[in-house]
């Protein structure tokens, strides 16, 4: 069994770290102000985490600076690989989110677009820089739909279907958001994570709804996940992702115990 991954993500407004409630509350002001991204990288680095996730909301080309500013700053510190997504369209903006520091791309809607830049990507970088995220929304009983654009657009395709193609084209990795469960803290949903999960040879991170320690091992064990991604119960304190890690031990899931969590 390959050791299970804790990742924390920071969404990146204007140069630091919010959080919302679900899907497109960044233009309603609804977003809450969490801190400095690199503070905030660094406190996660030390806890143990095996990688971060930076997700740019900001969507311009100020905001594209910022985020590779804070990019480089948190390489300079952190040791963890860091991944970085929101507003790439090209492999040169890959290539400009590499050199500065990331170790892995995260591209959405992008993807959607136009699914050759999956394999663009792959072939210029490899495989294990390419991180395909889908945001799914259930539909029908037994149905996932794929949405764009931070959940506010459906595709029509089916979010299964969709990560057997983006594996087909070359992504190294999936993170999967449940657009139903993100930011409620209820739990994430097992499903859609296991059918995933079950139909792709490489690995997924569940993502959205994370609330208790129960929840992070259940999406390991029942969802089948690779890894698994959480912000609000990081950033607001409630858990530390030693905490985490020493309960998924306890409960015999296979995790990279560090001296923080040790």
């Amino acid at each position: 069994m390959l050791i299970k991954r804790i990742i924390p993500c920071l969404d990146v407004h204007n140069g630091q770290v919010t959080r919302g409630v679900q899907f497109g509350k960044a233009e309603a002001g609804e977003l809450r102000n969490v801190g400095d991204p690199v503070e905030l990288a660094l406190r996660y680095d030390q806890q143990g985490a095996d990688e971060m996730v930076f997700f740019d909301i900001t969507a311009s080309a100020h905001g594209r600076d910022s985020m590779i500013e804070v990019i480089k700053r948190t390489a300079d510190q952190c040791f963890m690989p860091l991944t970085v997504g929101g507003g790439i369209r090209t492999t040169n903006d890959m290539h400009a989110m590499l050199q500065a520091g990331a170790d892995k791309i995260s591209i959405n809607s992008s993807a959607l677009a136009t699914p050759d830049l999956i394999r663009a990507g792959a072939e210029r970088f490899g495989s294990q820089c390419i991180v395909v995220a889908i945001d799914a929304k259930r539909t029908a009983p037994g149905r996932w739909e794929v949405f764009s654009h931070g959940g506010r657009k459906a595709t029509g395709l089916d979010a299964a279907e969709w990560a057997v193609r983006v594996a087909e084209l070359g992504a190294g990795e999936i993170v999967l958001n449940s657009i139903d469960a993100d930011g409620t803290k209820a739990g994430f949903d097992l499903e859609i994570t296991r059918k995933v999960s079950e139909s792709v040879g490489i690995p997924v991170v569940a993502s959205g709804g994370a609330g208790t320690l129960g929840h992070l091992a259940e999406v390991l064990l029942k969802g089948k996940a690779d890894a698994v991604l959480a912000a609000s119960i990081f950033h607001f304190g409630e858990y530390t992702v030693s905490d985490v890690k020493e309960y998924l031990a306890a409960q015999g899931i296979d995790v990279r115990l560090t001296k923080a969590a040790a």
